[in-house]
């Protein structure tokens, strides 16, 4: 499936300069133990072998995919999709740091903070990979008084495009991570 150019950061960009022959799309959340484990094994012993032999015949895409059972899924993406914003080129470094403190995400360890205080946290761990945190939490912040039209559901600045990817994924039929697919 295309690739939307505000989400080429998601690409992992094969060092030839010729459109690779083959995708493999990697639907992943970053809440999921079992898409940790999909990641950390791509990045570590995969991902040198592609680059090695396969650069200029394979692409790799990571789909970032929300899981509403992971309550703290939608605002580990939301972090994904403001360093596709701020900084494209880091989106697989912030991702592989993600998943080094997903368990800090899970239910137990959410369940007494504030939305915006969860977004700190991962801007803290953007800031690791060298993203400003500030700007990271401009985009995640949540306003805690309603606007100037009194709306009171008016999101963050990432909204939207969480909104595109999960439409991505149900066009494709991703109902669970992690999920793979090749050439579709």
């Amino acid at each position: 499936m295309a690739l939307a150019p505000r989400f080429s950061g998601q690409r992992l960009i094969p060092a030839a300069a010729q459109q690779p022959q083959h995708t493999l799309e990697l639907y992943l959340d970053y809440v999921c133990p079992f898409s940790a484990k999909l990641f950390k094994t791509f990045y570590t012993a995969v991902r040198p072998i592609i680059a090695e032999r396969y650069q200029s015949q394979i692409q790799v895409v990571f789909r970032q995919h929300i899981q509403p059972w992971h309550p703290s899924s939608t605002l580990t993406h939301e972090a994904g999709a403001a360093i596709l914003k701020i900084a494209p080129h880091r989106f697989w470094e912030f991702s592989a740091a993600l998943f080094e403190h997903q368990r800090e995400f899970f239910d137990v360890n959410v369940v007494n903070e504030t939305r915006n205080h969860t977004y700190k946290r991962l801007a803290e761990i953007g800031e690791s990979v060298g993203v400003n945190k500030d700007e990271i939490l401009k985009l995640l912040t949540v306003a805690e008084k309603p606007d100037e039209a009194g709306q009171l559901n008016t999101g963050n600045q990432v909204t939207n495009d969480i909104k595109l990817m999960i439409r991505a994924d149900r066009v494709v039929g991703v109902h669970v991570s992690p999920t793979v697919y090749f050439n579709v």
